[in-house]
């Protein structure tokens, strides 16, 4: 890639996949300044924005953490609220963020890589081991036992792992885009994940992508994302995008993706002394 096709990417990510790129299909939006509150679910909050300057001027650290009160507040009103990612990036201008979401009670989690890329480069022919099946899922049962596979594999906890599940089953009886990908060995599932595509965009994201341990490094990541890449390819997307762990992002940099930029969510999660 040269540096105007970095540049170029960089710039749709930027401009198609931040504030309403995010928050499809969110059961509710509001803003709140230059912030998209969202719900999904009925249990899980999520903030996204496009920068955090306001109408008074650039993002001070005053201004951030009077957001970040704001925010939590928003979702700290709403008992049925379990837990609230806070969606930061590496190139933002955010001065005091990081400070402001800890003394709130939001905890970082590992800062994952931003890889956009051409939907092309992923979609090709890859050979797995003999016995290794690739397929989309859409019955409960399959949904559930996916999500399990994923949630054990990522350490979720039951909670969160029965709330995205729920999520995800909603929106697949509603007719949602949503596709959701298998690889099994003999039966059992031994990867997982998701195709998004997003509405009124070029972009389709991978998300959601797990492996057990033990089936590494034998294609089967790569195989079932070139699945997902030619699904999103069928669905007219132009580009594939993926918050990357240092697992998966070697594999897509393979490929052909670029990291335009870093990710790290910062999560809150109530507790008792919330719901008082």
């Amino acid at each position: 890639m040269t540096d105007v096709d970095h540049s170029a990417l960089f710039a749709a990510y930027d401009t198609q996949l931040r504030r309403e790129g995010e928050v499809y299909p969110a059961s509710s939006v509001t803003p709140l300044g230059p912030l998209l509150l969202a719900t999904f679910g009925t249990t899980r909050g999520f903030i996204t924005y496009a920068t955090l300057d306001t109408e008074d001027g650039p993002a001070t650290t005053d201004s951030v953490r009077e957001l970040v009160t704001g925010a939590l507040e928003h979702f700290r009103s709403r008992p049925e609220i379990r837990q609230v990612e806070w969606k930061s990036r590496g190139h933002d201008h955010a001065p005091g963020l990081h400070e402001a979401l800890v003394a709130a009670g939001f905890v970082p989690e590992e800062a994952e890589s931003v890889m956009v890329g051409d939907a092309r480069l992923l979609a090709i022919d890859v050979e797995v081991p003999e016995g290794v099946t690739v397929r989309q899922v859409r019955d409960e049962a399959d949904v559930r036992a996916m999500m399990e596979v994923a949630g054990e594999i990522f350490g979720d906890d039951a909670e969160t792992t029965q709330a995205m599940t729920d999520e995800l089953l909603t929106r697949l009886r509603e007719g949602d885009p949503v596709e959701l990908w298998v690889a099994a060995v003999d039966g059992q599932i031994v990867s997982t994940g998701r195709l998004e595509p997003v509405d009124g965009t070029e972009f389709a994201g991978v998300w959601g992508g797990a492996t057990r341990p033990e089936f590494r490094g034998r294609g089967i990541y790569r195989a079932l994302t070139a699945a997902r890449a030619r699904s999103a390819i069928a669905h007219g997307k132009r580009w594939i995008n993926s918050d990357s762990t240092e697992f998966s992002r070697p594999i897509l940099e393979r490929s052909g993706l670029v990291r335009v930029t870093t990710t790290t969510p910062y999560v809150w999660k109530r507790t008792a002394a919330d719901t008082d």
